[in-house]
């Protein structure tokens, strides 16, 4: 995996020619614009070449200008503060068709988590559940969110579920206290990661859990704790976090999981139908 590529252009830039050292100025104060421009934009705001700003991404060991933004927005993602993050989606948003460039940027989250979801580890992570001792939920934020649909559908799929809900990070330990080997830890983080849901993981993972991180790339601080990977792209939305890719992949997983167990959950459904027409939970009674 890459260095942190502002580390590497800082580690760089004795080397640089004038032009390519103005490049580097620009990323190293203004990274969070530079990540979203063209290279002709990028170089006209530098005074160089678009060429130019192209072979400084060739320098910098990347294969074309696209796959060195893409790093510096991986990068950025976990870094911006929510200031930044408004300043950068207006740029993006605002005099076109807000609704428009909302759901098509949502779109292409999910186009990119089809093409980058691991089939195999997939599969893994649906056999690691089936086996499990126990399943841990954690996520915190934003993505508690995520966390509370899973948990809403595995416990209905498996009777060993617990949903950790604290955001604090001694609760949360306090919460998995007993997690060991055969439990399967769940932890589900996106940019700007909490430190107690990489602390809730790193205890897991030193306790000699399974720990399934679904998160957003390999620069996750889950990825390196982490048994399986399950990776969905997040997006900046203004202050707002995007998380329908994450949201599909989750619905994915429930799908898969509740498919194996396929004769226990028409069981399940079977009881639930019954109790739920006994106590009148579903539609109108005739009272009111």
């Amino acid at each position: 995996m890459k260095k942190d590529i502002l580390h590497t252009i800082q580690e760089n830039m004795p080397h640089f020619s004038k032009g390519q050292k103005r490049i580097a100025a620009y990323i190293l104060s203004d990274y969070d614009k530079a990540a979203f421009m063209t290279a002709s934009k990028l170089g006209g705001l530098v005074g160089v070449s678009e060429s130019t700003v192209v072979r400084f991404a060739a320098l910098l060991d990347y294969d074309g200008y696209p796959a060195m933004q893409k790093a510096l927005q991986d990068m950025i993602r976990g870094k911006l503060t929510s200031i930044q993050r408004i300043r950068t989606s207006n740029d993006r948003l605002f005099g076109s068709d807000v609704v428009a460039s909302v759901l098509q940027m949502d779109m292409e989250k999910i186009r990119m988590a089809i093409e980058e979801v691991d089939r195999g580890v997939f599969s893994a992570v649906v056999d690691k559940m089936i086996a499990a001792r126990h399943i841990y939920i954690l996520g915190v934020r934003s993505s508690s969110f995520l966390a509370g649909y899973l948990h809403f559908y595995l416990h209905l799929i498996f009777e060993n579920v617990t949903l950790v809900t604290s955001n604090s990070a001694g609760d949360i330990l306090e919460s998995i206290l007993r997690i060991g080997p055969g439990d399967v830890l769940v932890g589900i983080s996106f940019p700007r990661y909490s430190k107690a849901t990489v602390k809730g993981v790193q205890f897991a993972h030193d306790r000699g859990a399974d720990v399934v991180a679904v998160t957003d790339s390999a620069i996750s601080p889950l990825y390196p704790l982490a048994s399986a990977v399950l990776l969905a792209r997040s997006d900046m939305i203004s202050f707002v976090d995007s998380l329908v890719a994450p949201f599909s992949l989750l619905n994915a997983l429930i799908v898969a999981a509740g498919h194996r167990k396929d004769a226990d959950i028409s069981q399940i459904f079977n009881r639930l139908e019954g109790i739920w027409d006994e106590y009148g939970v579903f539609g109108y009674s005739d009272e009111n």
